[in-house]
């Protein structure tokens, strides 16, 4: 079964019937074909075609036009020929269009008359051709001849190579009569090809796609019987040609004996007149879009127009891009609509669908917030679906990534002329399966790797378009390096925004920035233009760098501002003390790049330094840096005391800093005392420091505590236990000493049972290893000291258990903790930025628990 005898089967049922409407939204009345005409146009053209068109082998003829009330007879008119139609968009750059020719190695194309300028002008520098004056139904015939031969072989040496390949493959089957020799599907067949497209290449090189009626054909059947199509219902060609679910709006009608509205591509860039046209005037009854161009109509003429109680619309079918929330889909929904809304999914290389799903009306009426993901659903007719691990082996539960195939929906990729039966084809999207419901995750480039923690950018679309002052949105991780969202709103409503954000996302998925837009780009496929956003996030940017501070006063308020942006403060807060610190106020590691990023676009030039001082110091010390690295000497003259004028009520112990468990800077001399101790820290490294005149030997646990530890273990030759000899002595009390590996620090240990001393919980997970520091003198106040990721660093006494103190620093702590050569600080660092190495040294006081940054 071929496209072509589909529709005339419907054809001989519904000839009378109107088959194309195509409306121009001019005030002029719209243009209707009935099956008959079209039928009658079509064969016109093949008739045509195979008078002025010699060909030989693979049958391949460009379409190069708009939509227009003869698109379906045209393209009916080439599949009668047998051919396949190659569609070329006259709004596609024209490198794009030449690269996708040749690959083709395209020899005929039918240009719409009134692109003949067009197509000359912007072709005339690549190919060779020759005008056949014969015109038919405002398509005019070119044969092309291209300038560089080998591109026309390219092809042909393709079929050598796989002929070789086939020969020597036959070769061994033939030598073991257990093999069994593989079917392959062959373009070269007369009535193999439907039709050629292109990949987007959003994704890496544009590849060809050369579509057999064997694999589209099953994808026209099953949705014919999915959506009940009948001859009374509207479909609305959505799609450009060059997308292939083209394909499916086109033929799921005319082999219905349904009707196809046409509207030109300029009318379904201005959303309130595509609503009319295709709801009020035309009662259009099934639409099969992606959700970025659902989204362009807006929230409210969504649920107005196109979802409401008395919308003409029966069946709506989202894909291409990954589906809207359950949430977003309900508040799309006006009350008493009964659209049936279903998420389809699939991939060029195996043209067009390959699964589909139907929200159940049960959960679209819920009045309880669901976030559950919608699931892919079921594989259509002919199509197997496969999520294969990262081995490429089948999985049923788990993630993995999906492969399409099925026997007989195969596509030709690129130079492939002859395709096994069956081939699996990756898609590059990941899923998870759970309890056999197969679950989007994301494409593998949607998958980021953001301050040392997988993000897939796709969930923050989700959660930001989920919030209600948001129209519509995008996400994009330009250059790799940041991540942005575009944003469609309501109200100017940043700051809320990002407090909103904050309240649904981990810290390392709150984006760079966010910038406001009046309506999403999309590409002449329907998905979000992602180059497009580039530009205006370029633009964006180049406009905040030209403002220029008019002062330092200017400078101190932008700050500020800043500051309460970032935190989520209100502006109508109190005025900030001058000694604030941003950690001590609210403020983490990610939160402090977001600022470091702010002042830097605000004085329009990068600020060496500035994110430690951030970490670690006051605002007005970060107020004092900037003006020291960005301004010149001349505007360098606001001090401390001449911010402190700007203060409201500050007391003496404020102005002294002497309230601050935080210090800017660690003190040059940290304690005159230098303390004896042994650490033990990670790897099994000993420390001893200072412990000539005050130890000997470790000892044994304090007797407090001696029987508890010894009641379930039985150790001989305690003595032992000391502690290997010293290689070396020091004059400095200060220094290091290495510890002999020549002696064994525990000798013939017989029998050995370890039990749980006590616990203590960390909040999260702990990777780096303890520091265990045991004083010389006070044996019995010997310390565990552990960083966890929950950003906290705790001081545990080794017998006990007891916490002595904790700290809630501004990161995870994955590094092992060290102590000082005067015992008098506990030195840990925090990973800031994974991208950057970017790793800040923090100094903690073992008595005060105080913090000091290293800056």
């Amino acid at each position: 079964m071929t496209l072509q005898e589909l529709v005339h089967q419907a054809a001989s049922l519904y000839s009378d019937k109107i088959a194309v409407c195509f409306d121009e939204c001019n005030n002029q009345p719209p243009v209707y074909y009935t099956y008959k005409t079209v039928i009658h146009a079509a064969s016109a053209l093949s008739n045509f075609l195979l008078l002025h068109c010699e060909f030989q082998g693979i049958r391949e003829i460009g379409l190069y036009c708009h939509p227009t009330i003869n698109l379906p007879s045209w393209i009916l008119g080439i599949l009668q020929v047998p051919a396949a139609y190659v569609p070329v968009d006259p709004d596609s750059p024209p490198a794009l269009s030449v690269h996708f020719m040749k690959k083709c190695n395209l020899k005929y194309i039918l240009v719409e008359k009134v692109h003949i300028s067009k197509f000359k002008s912007s072709y005339e520098a690549l190919l060779n051709y020759d005008m056949l004056t014969v015109e038919h139904n405002d398509l005019v015939l070119f044969r092309l001849h291209w300038k560089n031969v080998e591109v026309s072989l390219v092809l042909n040496d393709r079929k050598e190579k796989y002929e070789k390949g086939k020969m020597t493959k036959s070769m061994h089957s033939e030598s073991s009569s257990e093999e069994k020799s593989e079917e392959h599907m062959d373009m070269r067949q007369k009535h193999c090809l439907a039709y050629v497209l292109h990949t987007s290449g959003t994704t890496g090189i544009p590849k060809i796609v050369r579509v057999p009626h064997a694999c589209i054909v099953p994808n026209i059947q099953h949705f014919r019987v999915l959506f009940e199509i009948t001859h009374e219902d509207v479909l609305f060609l959505a799609s450009p040609l060059t997308f292939d679910p083209s394909v499916v709006e086109i033929f799921v009608a005319l082999s219905s004996g349904a009707s196809l509205l046409i509207v030109p591509t300029s009318v379904k860039m201005v959303p309130s007149k595509l609503a009319a046209v295709l709801f009020s005037h035309h009662r259009v009854t099934i639409l099969q879009a992606t959700p970025t161009l659902l989204r362009r109509f807006g929230s409210q003429l969504i649920k107005s127009t196109v979802l409401s109680a008395s919308t003409s619309l029966r069946i709506l079918a989202l894909g291409g891009e990954a589906f809207p929330s359950l949430t977003v889909l309900k508040s799309w929904r006006g009350v008493g609509n009964k659209t049936q809304i279903f998420n389809i999914y699939g991939i060029t290389e195996v043209s067009s669908w390959a699964t589909f799903y139907r929200i159940p009306e049960k959960i679209l009426n819920s009045t309880l917030k669901c976030e559950l993901p919608v699931q892919l659903g079921f594989p259509l007719l002919g199509t197997v679906v496969e999520v294969r691990d990262i081995n490429g082996f089948t999985i049923q539960e788990g993630n993995g990534q999906v492969f399409l195939g099925g026997r007989n929906r195969v596509c030709f990729l690129d130079g492939e002329v002859t395709v096994p039966l069956g081939t699996m084809r990756a898609t590059g999207d990941f899923v998870t399966i759970k309890d056999g419901e197969i679950f989007f995750l994301g494409r593998k480039d949607s998958q980021i790797k953001r301050h040392g923690k997988r993000l897939n950018i796709e969930l923050v679309q989700q959660i930001a378009e989920g919030l209600q002052q948001v129209e519509s949105c995008a996400v994009t991780w330009y250059n790799q390096e940041k991540l942005i969202l575009f944003m469609v709103t309501k109200d100017l409503v940043k700051d809320h925004i990002f407090e909103e954000l904050q309240k649904h996302l981990p810290s390392h998925a709150i984006p760079d920035e966010l910038v406001l837009i009046n309506s999403l780009p999309f590409t002449s496929h329907g998905k979000i233009d992602v180059s497009e956003l580039n530009k205006i996030y370029l633009n964006y940017r180049d406009l905040k760098s030209e403002c220029k501070l008019s002062g330092k006063e200017e400078l101190w308020e932008k700050l500020h501002h800043l500051w309460k942006s970032v935190l989520s403060l209100s502006e109508d807060a109190l005025k900030i003390p001058d000694e604030s610190l941003f950690l001590n106020s609210g403020g983490d590691s990610l939160k402090s790049i977001r600022l470091l990023n702010d002042i830097e676009n605000l004085v329009g030039t990068s600020v060496p330094g500035l994110l430690e001082i951030i970490l670690s110091s006051s605002i007005l010390r970060i107020y004092n840096h900037i003006l020291q690295t960005v301004f010149s000497d001349k505007d360098m003259t606001l001090s401390k005391n001449h911010a402190m004028k700007r203060k409201f009520n500050v007391t003496q112990e404020e102005t002294s800093g002497k309230s601050l468990r935080q210090e800017s800077v660690m003190p040059l001399n940290c304690d005159k005392e230098i303390n004896a101790f042994i650490a033990l820290s990670r790897g099994n490294q000993i420390l001893s420091l200072n412990t000539d005149k005050y130890l000997t030997k470790l000892g044994h646990c304090p007797s407090t505590y001696s029987s508890d530890l010894n009641s379930q273990t039985d150790i001989q030759n305690r003595e032992s236990l000391n502690t290997p000899p010293l290689i070396g002595k020091s004059e400095d009390p200060s220094c290091v000493v290495e510890v002999s590996e020549e002696e064994t620090p525990v000798i013939r240990a017989e029998k050995m049972e370890f039990r749980v001393r006590w616990r203590s919980d960390t909040g999260k997970c702990v990777d780096a290893s303890p520091l265990v520091v045991i004083p010389a003198i006070d044996k019995s106040s010997a310390t565990v000291y552990i960083g966890s990721h929950s950003h906290r660093m705790i001081a545990v006494d080794l017998y006990s258990g007891k916490v002595k103190w904790e700290q809630i620093l501004g990161d995870r702590i994955e590094s092992s903790a060290c102590v000082s050569k005067c015992g008098n600080f506990i030195v840990v660092g925090l990973a800031i930025l994974y991208q950057t190495n970017l790793f800040i040294p923090m100094y903690l006081s073992i008595r005060a628990r105080n913090i000091f940054w290293f800056s």
